[in-house]
């Protein structure tokens, strides 16, 4: 793995020129300072006429538009080198977004456009609220799990630095996804669960069982994204990456995504049976491996159970807007399955159950064998002639008698 960084470790993401689309556009932060409301009449009138065909819904929705009051938004760059600098925006009744005076906004900035449509509003500004929420979900892990919280906040924003400083950019310099994915999702497998559960037998355990897992979910997912025909290339983010970096494998993309979702789940799933086995150790001592494993895999069949459905609604949530759409087209359940869109989410959640499930027996084996191997006597000193038990029975009978 560390040979792995060392090879594959990128010196940035490669630079391009920003074409303005999507995600690809310069953006500064701006505020709303005033709020004037205008006859939407009167600001269609000055618009200029629109090219092309119009429906009939389209001329009626115009007409609602102009018989009701639309707001002039006077907008203050915050940041930037136009930093001060002011702009009028127009918001229709019907917007989904509509502005207030005083709200924290995000504009994009064109220069190439004539000045006054230079900037324009893209998003609101969300970062006081995303932030208050981080915190109080901060407060709540430490709160609970005190010095475990911490330790997992750390190898939270360990993680992330993994991600934006070695995974995202090594992609974007056209190495291979998949490595790139197994040995960045390694490092931070290493990471969190040493910084999280100490260096024990137990942690080693987890972290095998979860290497052993995202092998085979690499090795199933490279199978089966190629012979599925999956691209990877399905909506217009996936698009604008492959125009901008045309040398990056979009179906290795795909998979290298499938390996880091699922090693969230992994080692939640590996670090519970790993303790499982430990605790029914600790629990009865005389039990041999292979009863520590009928045990042991009782309690994954539970988790198996209740992980793989938390893994699929987890991607039917995410497409849920998607799966709206074909539910109004009245689709069969065939055509929305074949769709490509469809497709990679069932692949992506069948492939990371397989590897979950796939988890649950490796995990409490290699436990198992590793726990009755730290301590060989414990079973002979608990059932021979001599061990407690064997003392417990002798009193047993003279009371008897």
């Amino acid at each position: 793995m560390v040979v792995g960084l060392a090879v594959l470790w990128p010196g940035g993401a490669p630079a391009h020129e920003r074409t303005g689309v999507g995600f690809d556009r310069q953006t500064q932060q701006a505020t709303v300072i005033s709020i004037e409301k205008v006859d939407c009449g009167a600001v269609n009138a000055s618009a200029p006429p629109p090219t092309g065909d119009t429906s009939t819904a389209e001329g009626s929705s115009a007409q609602q538009q102009a018989d009701g009051t639309c707001k002039k938004a006077t907008i203050r760059v915050d940041t930037g080198e136009d930093k001060g600098r002011t702009f009028t925006e127009i918001v229709q009744p019907d917007q989904s977004r509509q502005l207030e005076q005083g709200q924290e906004v995000i504009v994009a900035y064109e220069p190439s456009a004539p000045r006054d449509l230079q900037y324009s509003v893209t998003d609101v500004n969300r970062r006081l609220p995303m932030g208050l929420l981080a915190g109080l979900f901060a407060v709540a892990v430490v709160a609970v799990g005190r010095l475990r919280g911490v330790m997992a906040l750390i190898a939270l924003a360990i993680s992330f630095l993994v991600l934006n400083f070695f995974i995202l950019p090594a992609i974007l310099q056209g190495s291979n996804p998949l490595l790139v994915a197994v040995i960045g999702a390694s490092a931070i497998m290493l990471i969190a669960l040493y910084l999280c559960h100490g260096l024990s037998a137990r942690t080693s355990v987890a972290v095998l069982g979860t290497l052993i897992s995202l092998l085979l979910i690499g090795l199933l997912g490279s199978l089966l994204i190629g012979w599925a025909a999956l691209t990877g290339n399905t909506d217009d983010n996936t698009g604008l990456i492959h125009g901008l970096y045309p040398s990056i494998d979009m179906s290795g993309l795909l998979l290298a995504g499938v390996i880091i979702g699922s090693l969230g789940v992994l080692d939640d799933v590996t670090v519970t049976q790993t303790s499982a086995v430990w605790e029914l150790h600790e629990a009865n001592p005389a039990m041999g491996w292979r009863g520590l494993y009928r045990a042991a895999i009782r309690i994954g069949r539970d988790h198996i159970a209740s992980v793989v459905n938390t893994l699929a609604l987890a991607y039917a949530g995410a497409a849920l807007p998607l799966l709206l759409l074909f539910s109004i087209a009245q689709s069969s359940v065939g055509a929305v399955a074949n769709s490509e869109l469809v497709a990679e989410e069932i692949v992506r959640t069948l492939i990371g159950s397989i590897g979950l499930v796939a988890s649950v027996p490796v995990t409490t084996a290699l436990a198992a064998l590793v726990v009755s191997a730290d301590r060989p006597g414990a079973e002979r000193a608990t059932t021979g002639s001599g061990g407690p038990l064997a003392r417990t029975g002798g009193r047993g009978r003279r009371r008897k008698r």
